[in-house]
Order: C-alpha cells, then structure tokens, then sequence
C-alpha cells in the first residue's frame, strides 16, 4: 500500500466527466460479498468516529469533493484502509461521479491483480461513460512511477491494448515481460496472441503460439480463435485438426467457430466429423454448438441435417430458432420458414426484431415482394416497431413492385420515427423514388440528406441518366465533386447506359472515353451498359463492334453481355453466330442463369430454329415470368396456337402469375391462327381471372385478329368503343386486313388516320397503293404516290438474305445485283416449270403495277425471297433447312412457290416475312395459309 499515498495528488487533481444518474456504490461493484468483509474487518479499538465511518457506506456522497474528503480520511485511517469493501465503495463512487482516472487507480493498486475483479470492473467503467483509453493512460502513468506489476495485470493490460487497437503500448508491455524474465503462463500467453492478432495480423500470432514451450488447451484454443477471427477459415480448421491429432480438448466456443469455418468453406465433410466429435464427448446439450451445427449445416445447403438437429435440441432458445428459420429462408423454403414461425410461437418463444428481419429479407431476396408487405403488417400488429433493416426490405420490395403510393406510406413512417436520419434508409428511399420513375420526390429526399453517401449520389444521377436528363445528370456529377466526393466506376457506368438507351452512342462512348482519362479503366459492366443499350434500341451491328474493342481490351464477358448479345443477335436473326454464344455459354457455365437461358429461346424463336428454343425451355429448371413468356412468344412467332396455349396452361400449374406480355403473345398466336372465339375468351377473361388490365397492345391485337377473319365492320366497331384513344398500331393492323380482304372504303378510313398519325411511314402509303391497284383504282395509286413525292416520303428497298457457309448473301431491288444471278434464275425458271406442272399458276395480282399480265409474272419472278431460297437450294446440301430473312410481308405467290419448293426439292424452308416465321415441309406451311 506504499504506492497508494504519493498517488493521492495525481487522483484529487483529476477534473470530474459527465455525471451519470446516481447508484448504490455497494451493490452494483459486487466484488467481494458483505459477510466475507465483516468477518475480515478485526474488532474496531478505534474511536467512535471510526465506526460511523465503517458503516456509512450505504450512504450516498453528494458530490466529488466528497468523495475525495472522505477518501483522504480513509487514508490517514490507515488501519481500515485496505478492506475491499472500503475500496469498492470509492471506486464505485469515482466512477459515478466521472472521476475514471481515479477509479482506475484504486483498482490497480486493490484488485488488479486477480482475474476475477476484471470483467466487474469494466462492465462498471463502461456503464457510467469510461473510456477504456484511460486505463490505460492510469497504467502508463503508475508504471512510469514506479508500480510494479505481475503478470496478471500485464496480461489484461494487453487485453485492453488489443480491444483498442493500441499496438505500441502492447509492444511496450511485451517487452517488460521479456525484461523482468517472466515466466509466461498460458493466461498471459493467451493475451499476447490475442493482442498480436488484432494488431498485428494472424502470422504474428501463430508465432508467439508456435514459440510456446507448453501447448495446454487454453493456448490451442486462443490460437485457433485468433486465425477464425481474422477469417482465417482454413488455416483456423487445420489447426483444429492438429489439436485433435494430439487429444487436446476443444471448449465450446472454439466448436462453435470451427464449425462456423466448415460453414464458411463449404466443407461439409468436415462438419460432419466435428459434429462426430460433439456426440463422442456429450456436447450435444450445448445449445451454442446446437445453433452453430444448424448454420454450418446450412451454410453447406444441407437443410435436412440442420433440421434433424433442431428437432433433437431440447430447451431452444431463441438464437436456435432464428438460426433454423433463417436456415430454410437462405435456401428458398419460404412455406417451411414461416411453418417454423408459427410453431416458434406457438412454442411461446417471441420472436424478436433478428427473426421478423430475417422473414422481411428472405422473402425479398427470394422475390416473394408481396409477401415482404404482408410480413412488416404482421410485425407491426405484433407490437414491433421496424428498423433500419426491415425498412430497408420492405423498400427495396416496393421498389420492384412498382407500389409508388405505398412506398410513400413508408415514407411517412420513416419522418414520423426519425428514420429518415438514417443513411441506408434515406439512400433507399431515393433509390425507391428513382425506379418508380418520380425523380421530384427522389430529389426532395436527396435534398434533405446531411451525409450523402456514394450510392445516394449514382442512383439520383442514374435516375436522371436512364430517363434521358443528361443535363441535370452531369450537374450532380460536378456538384458531387464539389463536394469532395470522388465519382466511382459505378457513377460513370450510369451516365453510359443512359446515354446508350437514349440512341446516344457517340455520347456513351465519350463517357468511356472519360472514365479512362480518370485513372479508371472501364470494366465489364461498362462495356455491357454500351452493348445492352445498342442492343434495346435496334443498333445490333453496333453492339458487336463493342464487343470486339471489349475483347480488345482483355475484358471477359459477363452472364448480362451475353444476354444483351442474344438479344442483337435475334434482332438480326444471326442463328450462326447465336450458336456460338450457345457454346460460349455452355463452356463459362452461363445456362444455369436464368437471364441467359431466356435470352436463348428468344433468340432461337425469332433466329428460325423453334427446336433448340424448346430444348433449352425443357432443361430450364427454375422457369421464371419471363422464360415462360418467351416460349410462349416463340410458338406464336410460327402461329402455332395450340402449343402456345398448352405452354399457358403448364405456366398456370406451375403456379406463376401471368401478366400483360404473356396475354400479347397469347393472343398474337390466336391472330395467326384465326382462332377468334379463343383469342374473345382469354381477352374478355384478362382482367376478371388474371388481374391484368387490356393496355393498348391487347387492343391492337384483337383488332388484328377481328380484321384478318374477315370481321372488319366489327373491327371498325371494336375500334371506337376502345376505352383510350386508338394509335397508329390500332389503325395499322385494321388497314393490313382491309388490304387482305381488299375492303377499300375502310382501308380508306384507317389510311386517313395513319396519315395523320404516321404521316413519314412510307409502309401505311404502300398498304393503300397496294390495296387501290387490287382494285384497279391506278389513279388512286398515283394520287398517293404524288402525295408521298410532296411530303418526301420514300418507300425503302425491299430485301432477303439467306446465310451460306458462314457467308450473308443479301438480294435487294435496288444496289447491285447478286454475281450469281445467271446461275440463280436458270435453276428458278427450272423449278417454275416443274410447279406448272404439279398445277401452279402465278398470282399476278400480287404485283400492283399497271402492267400486262406477262410482264407482272416477270416481276414476280424477281421478288427477292425466291432469290434468296433459289440460291439457299442451289448452294446447301440437304438435309440442312434454307432460313431466309425477308423485310417486308411476303406476297402470296412467294408463299405458294416456296411451298412447291419444299415439296419438289424435299427441303425444309424458313422464311420470315417481318415478325413472323413461315415454316415450309412437303409442300404445307405452317401458317396453314392464315398470315
């Protein structure tokens, strides 16, 4: 106790913290039990005012000066000085009144050493505002003095050091020891890994392991633990393995982090053995390494054994329950999650804020949106109050639902709790502004934001980017670096793709071309946002080129490139080069992604080979919305309804929600079918069974099927009982079956509208010449193309192309013509007399010239998809199918011919004419000569 007098000015000079609200000194400081210190205190020969000193400490102090008056009275009554109890009660009342600096020293000179005091100590340090920084300082300052210390106090020095990272003090501490030749026990060996560990890295640590001369449980534990905290998974279980290999007993926390480790590594195997090594030595009733075999059993997606040991687990807590639940929800059984909530509670084990969290996210990373509202209800009508965390879901769900309104109504809750102070929560509220396409509100949010974050700032610049805003969007990126916030990879990435699917090309580039003189290199994403853009808005040969100063640059393709290549691919109906990416895909693992597999049947339906789009839809495992879709799309591509419909009904048992996409290309297989009275049935049923609203699309569509049956009065009709104001799609595909059945009073009608409408379309003035000239009306037909020559107008080159050994042969009315043109028309006229005699006779009304009727059959020799399929045949060996591409609807005679050439020759043919495909066998069509 020499020490403790010389230290009585350094404690009484220290200035009192914050005062906290004021405690029982005895009873919270709970070191030493009452009856022990009676027993321990001799009988009292002092005088009176002793005794009253011995048993006033029930008695609260009113102040600092107090405590110090009574404190320098302790002292001078040296004989009463050193009872534990006496000592207690000062620190307890320095720490209550802020002087930490003084608690600390008592307690370094009174109980230090003992390991027992320890965690009290700090956990009443804590709890009335200390920082652990002042120990420390204490320490320092009485070693400096002097204060010699053993190594229990050193070691939980160390412990202190490594808690706040403080390297040198540690260091300092490290070499006393060495300096006064302690003999290290496990306890302060142990703290020495532990320190060098967190400050030092895991190397450090394992060293002062490996340098151990005895190797006791306590140390192979600390050493495993060090290498698990620093994530060092597979070194932390070899070393358990080792300590097993030598009989050494793991505790249960290690257990429980090696088995966190097997999680962490996919070593289920290893798990499994651990879990051996619980059952051999009855850990079993542990309910921590319960909890940690559900989670590795999980983590290795082995939700069976997780759930064996749930259900062997007596007296489950609540951590065991989350652990379970949150088990079946990572791995996608949502039904078997919400089962066990159910049951938790029935249980009576209350779910708390981890568990309703838990449901909110899963269901959202799962994309059960709906459901994510209807859980936050259920927590709410349960008493619980929502987070951070569980905002955060519930937006991100509206935000992929599109629910505007009720994203407004989370809004409101977050002002009304203070949430909107939150970072993650107000950057989820401009994101949910942003994708439900009201930038106002999103900039009101943003606005309102004291600490924005990197992400607050690229989703609003994104926003204004994707919708074609490009102004404001570069204002915000000078105004973000105005601020000291440095752009990132991911802020230039959203002015790309925005500027890409605007058609801005040249200005997308330039954006890359900005990201390089940053100091960046443009990564895959950005390439792709280029690519993709192209892709979405019809410039497919761009988006190749892309790809190759992509590939220049040593960048790999990722799962969305190759959707987005896919996609320009089906636009120019590249089957050869589709195919490629097939393989591509195939060899970098890209069918498991469901995007990429999509795109895949898309690009084969619209490429001319619908077998392939089916084989890749059968080994579709996880079929979402739109996969269904575009099977869907594919048999109406080739007007094959009834395989269109049957896909329809395997979706609904599949128990997925159709929605408008999936009802267009329902009834766009019926249009090409003629199947009226189903195409009435599933529109008329839209609404009413499936919840989705007829869109203008729907419309147009039954329009067009009510025009091609040859119901055009009612078409007309249908047409203005439409709930909103018909477009030119509305009033094109009424003029197109007016053109088929040569209806010109309402060809005239439509026309009239298009005009208005569409009055640069040169295809609507093509439909009415043509319509006129099948009547005969040639005045007509030069009073249009006089109109078309005032406004400037020009009908475009028709063409087909046909691809041969890799090679694009292109034949169009204007340009040059085909090197191999004699060769061509020799084996064309050959094929001509041949269908003569099986009974052909050309149909010269498809030539809407004022020509005689020999020079019209000269002129339908020269359409430009016999070309193309003459030279398919004359150039590919069978039984390889000729695919041709033509741009414009194919005339009647082409399509009769072509049949006669699939019959004659034995070959099968693929010919689309716009939107859809013709598919020619054995002298039949699969359009059944409805088109």
């Amino acid at each position: 106790m020499e020490a403790a007098t010389p230290l009585y000015h350094f404690i009484s000079s220290h200035q009192p913290f914050t005062q906290k609200q004021p405690r029982r000194y005895s009873t919270n400081f709970g070191l030493v039990n009452v009856a022990e210190t009676l027993s321990e205190t001799s009988p009292s020969t002092s005088p009176s005012p002793l005794s009253s000193l011995q048993f006033d400490y029930e008695k609260e102090f009113h102040s600092l000066n107090s405590v110090r008056a009574m404190h320098a009275k302790m002292i001078k009554l040296s004989s009463v000085w050193d009872s534990k109890r006496n000592m207690q009660s000062f620190i307890s009342a320095y720490l209550e009144f802020g002087d930490f600096q003084s608690a600390a020293v008592l307690f370094f000179v009174g109980f230090a050493e003992n390991y027992l005091y320890w965690n009290s100590f700090l956990e009443e340090f804590s709890y009335f505002g200390g920082n652990p920084c002042e120990i420390l300082e204490v320490f320092s300052e009485l070693h400096s003095k002097g204060v010699n210390f053993n190594t229990e106090i050193l070691a939980f020095v160390l412990k202190i050091c490594s808690k706040l990272r403080d390297m040198w003090l540690g260091l300092e501490v490290h070499a006393c020891l060495i300096k006064k030749g302690f003999n290290l026990d496990v306890y302060t060996q142990c703290a020495l890994m532990n320190f060098y560990g967190r400050c030092c890295g895991t190397e450090s640590a394992n060293k002062v392991f490996k340098e151990a001369l005895i190797h006791d449980s306590l140390l192979w534990n600390e050493a495993i633990l060090v290498n698990l905290r620093d994530e060092k998974w597979a070194e932390g279980l070899q070393l358990f393995c080792e300590m097993q290999a030598l009989l050494v007993k793991a505790n249960s926390l290690t257990i429980s982090k090696v088995l966190q480790a097997c999680g962490k590594l996919g070593a289920l195997d290893e798990g499994k053995q651990i879990h051996g090594y619980v059952i051999r030595y009855d850990l079993e009733s542990n309910i921590l390494i319960r909890t940690a075999l559900i989670n590795m059993y999980v983590k290795n997606d082995n939700i069976k054994l997780a759930r064996v040991v749930f259900d062997l687990t007596d007296n489950r807590n609540l951590p065991c329950w989350n652990s379970i639940i949150s088990g079946y929800i990572a791995l996608g059984y949502l039904d078997d999650a919400l089962e066990l909530f159910h049951e938790m509670i029935t249980s009576n084990i209350k779910p708390d804020i981890i568990t309703w969290n838990c449901l909110l996210s899963g269901h959202f990373l799962h994309g059960s949106y709906r459901e994510v509202l209807a859980i936050l209800r259920r927590m709410q009508s349960a008493g619980y109050q929502p987070n951070r965390n569980s905002i955060t879901s519930v937006l991100q769900a509206v935000t992929e639902l599109g629910y505007l309104s009720n994203g407004k109504e989370i809004h409101c809750h977050v002002r009304r709790n203070g949430l909107d102070y939150d970072l993650h929560v107000a950057t989820s509220l401009v994101d949910m502004y942003v994708k439900n396409d009201d930038l106002t509100s999103a900039q009101a949010v943003f606005d309102c934001m004291t600490n924005r974050n990197i992400c607050a700032w690229n989703s609003l610049i994104s926003g204004y980017s994707c919708k074609g805003h490009f102004e404001k969007a570069s204002n915000l990126l000078n105004q973000m670096k105005e601020e000291g916030i440095k752009p990132d990879i991911v802020t230039y990435n959203s002015m790309v793709s925005g500027y890409s699917t605007s058609s801005c090309i040249k200005e997308a580039l330039g954006m890359i071309r900005r990201i390089k003189s940053c100091g960046m290199s443009p990564n895959v994403v950005s390439w792709t946002s280029l690519i993709s853009g192209c892709s979405q808005q019809g410039y497919f040969r761009e988006a190749f080129e892309f790809l190759i100063q992509m590939q220049d640059e040593g960048i790999k393709v990722n799962s969305v490139t190759i959707s987005s290549l896919l996609q320009a691919c089906a636009g120019l109906s590249l089957l050869y080069i589709g195919k490629e990416i097939h393989c591509l895909c195939i060899r970098n693992d890209f069918m498991d992604d469901v995007y990429v597999s999509t795109a895949l049947i898309d690009m084969y339906s619209k490429c001319g080979n619908l077998e392939n789009a089916k084989k890749v839809f059968q080994k579709l495992e996880d079929k979402t919305l739109a996969s269904w879709n575009s099977m869907i799309t594919g048999f109406a591509i080739y007007g094959l309804s009834t395989e269109a419909i049957s896909v329809f009904d395997k979706m609904r048992q599949a128990h997925v929600q159709p929605d408008a996409i999936t009802f267009i290309a329902l009834l766009s297989s019926y249009k090409h079918s003629g199947l009226l009275d189903k195409g009435w049935k599933y529109f008329d049923h839209m609404k009413t069974d499936f919840g989705v609203t007829p869109t203008i699309e729907h419309y147009s569509c039954m329009v067009d099927l009510l025009g091609r049956a040859g119901y055009l009065d009612e078409a007309l009709d249908f047409i203005q009982s439409m709930p909103m104001e018909p477009n030119a799609a509305v009033w094109g595909a009424l003029l197109t079956s007016c053109r088929i059945h040569g209806n010109v009073e309402l060809g005239e009608i439509a026309a009239e509208y298009l005009f208005k409408l569409e009055p640069y379309n040169a295809a609507n003035y093509a439909l009415m010449m043509n319509l006129y000239a099948l009547s005969n009306r040639w005045k007509d037909v030069d009073r249009i193309r006089d109109k078309m020559e005032a406004m400037g107008v020009k009908i475009g080159p028709v063409w087909s192309w046909v691809q041969v050994n890799q090679r694009i042969h292109i034949f169009s009315t204007a340009g040059k013509t085909h090197q191999e043109e004699g060769e061509i028309y020799f084996e064309l006229y050959k094929l001509i007399s041949e269908m003569k005699k099986l009974g052909y006779a050309p149909d010269t009304k498809c030539v809407c010239q004022n020509i005689a009727e020999v020079e019209k059959e000269k002129v339908l020799l020269a359409h430009t998809e016999k070309l193309a399929i003459t030279y398919g045949l004359i150039r590919t060996t069978s039984p390889a199918p000729i695919r041709v591409i033509n741009n414009t609807r194919i005339c009647s005679d082409c399509h009769t011919v072509a049949k006669y050439m699939s019959l004659l020759r034995r070959r099968e043919i693929f010919l689309k004419d716009g939107v859809r495909f013709h598919h020619f066998k054995d002298g039949k069509c699969s359009c059944c000569d409805f088109w």
